[in-house]
């Protein structure tokens, strides 16, 4: 007898602060038999899935994968075709650089039904922890999101005059490792080295760390930082805001970067 097939759960668990979830990701974390899950997703959060749930840890950081991304995506596969009820919990939304797209191809392939429960992501929820509006009226008119990994030793291939404007704001996720061709690239192009940027660190989590600086001196910033740390950087004129709007955490910084242009 075939065994019953649940849907997969694709789960966004959010940047780390468990009351951030949804009312649906908490629901299917509460009836999981078993949770496939990131290095970025909190211990608060692990701490909700009940004591019956099997867990399997599948993290990822920057050029370290403990479970590569094929195994991953055959795992699911394996769990859901057993009939237990499978949730993959990811850090952030599953549908924004959390490769959620390419599990749900998979299962889809397999004739796995699966859902779909966003997340907060790191941008909207960092940001607003660290006291930062991704757009302002007259500081910034829009928002672009890029990510600073690549894969193995390649060059970073990003639209730099596209991405060099002040107007906008700039979020970059797993930008550590590449953050100075980052800003040298900007800088090269257009964008002022005196342009206000933050890197938060551990955002929406009781450790949270909001360090202020400029696109020049974002890379010092950052350096010496723990590489396993969740970092965002965040890049533009509503970053000199962090200091004005403070209003989380002890970490959270009491000065602007910089004076708003």
């Amino acid at each position: 007898m075939t065994a019953q097939l649940h849907p997969v759960a694709l789960i966004g668990a959010g940047p780390g602060d468990p009351e951030l979830l949804t009312v649906k990701a908490l629901a299917r974390l509460r009836t999981a038999d078993v949770v496939v899950y990131d290095k970025l997703v909190s211990a608060e959060i692990l701490a909700l899935i009940p004591p019956g749930a099997k867990r399997i840890f599948a993290g990822k950081m920057a050029r370290r994968h403990y479970m590569p991304q094929p195994e991953i995506n055959a795992l699911l596969v394996k769990l859901a075709q057993s009939g237990r009820r499978v949730v993959r919990l990811k850090g952030g939304d599953p549908f924004l650089f959390g490769r959620g797209g390419e599990e749900a191809e998979h299962l889809a392939a397999h004739g796995i039904p699966f859902e779909i429960v966003p997340g907060i992501t790191s941008a909207s929820g960092c940001s607003a922890y660290a006291g930062i509006p991704l757009t302002h009226r007259g500081l910034s008119h829009g928002l672009r999101i890029v990510t600073g990994h690549t894969e193995g030793d390649r060059p970073l291939d990003l639209n730099w005059s596209s991405l060099a404007d002040p107007a906008t704001t700039l979020v970059v996720y797993m930008g550590r490792t590449t953050v100075r061709e980052l800003t040298r690239q900007l800088i090269a192009h257009g964008m002022p080295p005196d342009l206000p940027a933050v890197a938060i660190v551990n955002g929406t989590r009781p450790e949270q760390q909001v360090l202020p600086a400029t696109l020049a001196t974002l890379p010092e910033v950052i350096e010496g930082l723990d590489l396993a740390a969740p970092t965002l950087l965040v890049i533009g004129r509503v970053a000199a805001l962090a200091g004005r709007l403070a209003w989380f955490g002890a970490g959270q910084t009491v000065s602007a970067p910089s004076a708003v242009r």
